[in-house]
């Protein structure tokens, strides 16, 4: 047998067993992560036999006990587990791409351990990328969650859609599959303030949609504040879209518009307001009204600047305290686990 048939055979044998990485970003998630855990190891049973699994929790600096649960895990299940713990508090986006830089699955999913998102649609979505589709999205057709989360959540999806990213699904997504090829580009444009999950919408692989109803969180409080929403919503923009820097634009020249045809009616001899209020107040309503519309659209432009300041810095997205891999069970593995 020749070298080149051996390399045949392991091609083939790698081709036999793809391997899964389901990447977990956890945060204050202590009540979940067991939970979680079992249902996707009950899960295992639905893929093909000869699929191998990597589960993947970024413990994104908790300050409960989410990272004690997930060594349970780890030490009941060792062979399949890495554990990655931030020195800070990173974000979940930046969690993710913590996650994504050590998993080493063929295909990865990103799940929250909250069970909001159905792990048990994980099965459904493999077989797409097996078929060849290389981006996999669970789409929210609707929420059990209250009025005020549903309307700023759709809003902002709307917003995205209709301003940045105009191919993305209906209902916003956060249950991702996507094939390494998209987790190394992502991993290799390492942008340190956007939205990882519209990112890889961003790169326009074709994509398939699968609806589902986002539960009810059952246990634990979610730590995604209004501030922490609101912030996301203003990187994405600056992220995907320039079209807040047009809006400035056109405002200002619609002002300087405004302005000229007044100046006119005033050489004219004439007032719009003479009978209503004096000259001085129009006028000094006049400028605060023009002046608050320039601040505002100079914290627009402020913002980009940050983020190109940020950018420029060079400083990393995220800081690991530890990482925990998986535990070989034999001496090839020790052998591959030694490559890593």
């Amino acid at each position: 047998m020749t070298s080149g048939d051996i390399l045949n055979i392991i091609g083939a044998t790698n081709c036999s067993m793809p391997k899964i990485s389901i990447i977990m970003p956890c945060y204050f998630n202590e009540e979940n992560i067991a939970e979680t855990t079992e249902i996707l190891i009950g899960n295992e049973a639905l893929f093909p036999a000869d699929v191998e699994f990597e589960y993947v929790f970024v413990d994104d600096d908790s300050r409960d006990n989410t990272y004690a649960e997930i060594m349970k895990v780890y030490e009941k299940y060792p062979h399949k587990t890495k554990v990655i713990k931030l020195a800070k508090n990173a974000g979940s986006y930046h969690a993710l791409l913590a996650g994504m830089n050590y998993a080493t699955g063929d295909c990865n999913v990103m799940l929250a351990p909250d069970l909001q998102d159905p792990p048990e649609l994980i099965p459904k979505m493999y077989e797409h990328w097996r078929k060849g589709t290389k981006f996999v999205v669970a789409n929210r057709a609707g929420r059990d969650e209250s009025i005020f989360q549903s309307f700023t959540s759709n809003i902002y999806h709307f917003l995205i859609r209709t301003l940045a990213l105009k191919d993305i699904p209906e209902g916003g997504f956060d249950l991702i599959l996507f094939d390494k090829q998209l987790r190394d580009e992502i991993v290799k444009i390492n942008e340190p303030n956007t939205n990882i999950i519209y990112l890889l919408a961003w790169l326009d692989f074709d994509y398939v949609a699968i609806p589902y109803i986002r539960r009810k969180r059952e246990k634990g409080v979610s730590r995604w504040t209004f501030k922490k929403k609101f912030n996301l919503f203003l990187n994405s923009l600056v992220s995907f879209t320039n079209i807040p820097l047009r809006i400035s634009l056109f405002v200002g020249l619609f002002t300087l518009l405004c302005s000229f045809i007044y100046f006119v009616v005033l050489l004219s001899g004439k007032t719009l307001f003479s009978n209503v209020m004096p000259q001085f107040d129009w006028l000094a309503l006049f400028f605060m009204f023009f002046a608050g519309i320039i601040m505002v659209f100079l914290g627009i432009l402020g913002e980009y600047m940050w983020k190109a300041i940020e950018e420029s810095r060079n400083r990393p997205t995220f800081i690991i305290d530890k990482v925990i891999q998986n535990k070989p069970e034999s001496k090839g593995e020790i052998n591959r686990a030694a490559n890593f």
